[in-house]
């Protein structure tokens, strides 16, 4: 069996600026910029979540490739575990995420909320319970 180095997710954005801000200001990740072609479109970007690398890809309808803003459902999300899951709601809330559920203990052993971006992708953040 082959062995993983490392995986990266990949999301699809209408606007790749404003959801790479959005997530560097709400969610706290940290920037890793945004890649424009000749014309100035953006057309990639990057944020990081720890060792954990978001690849955020322009909308492509020759790949199928959409944007949850254009669906009524999500097919998945991320779950992101962070060191105090309460100030990192609070922050999120403060900074314009749609919070779908608030920070709440699960009987699998984490303490967790639920939250949307700009464009409808679903995270999840966590910390582990005591």
């Amino acid at each position: 069996m082959a062995k993983f180095d490392r995986i990266i997710a990949i999301l699809v954005y209408e606007g790749i600026p404003s959801a790479h801000d959005f997530l560097v200001d709400a969610f706290g990740f940290a920037p890793g910029g945004v890649q424009r072609n000749p014309d100035g479109v953006a057309v990639h970007g990057e944020v990081r979540a720890g060792d954990l690398l978001i690849w955020l890809h322009r909308v492509d309808p020759e790949h199928n490739l959409g944007s949850p803003r254009l669906q009524s459902v999500a097919s998945g999300g991320l779950v992101v575990h962070t060191d105090d899951v309460d100030a990192h709601w609070a922050h999120a809330r403060q900074h314009g995420a749609r919070v779908e559920s608030e920070p709440q203990d699960q009987p699998y052993g984490q303490r967790e909320y639920g939250a949307r971006d700009t464009e409808g992708h679903r995270w999840w953040f966590a910390s582990p319970l005591k």
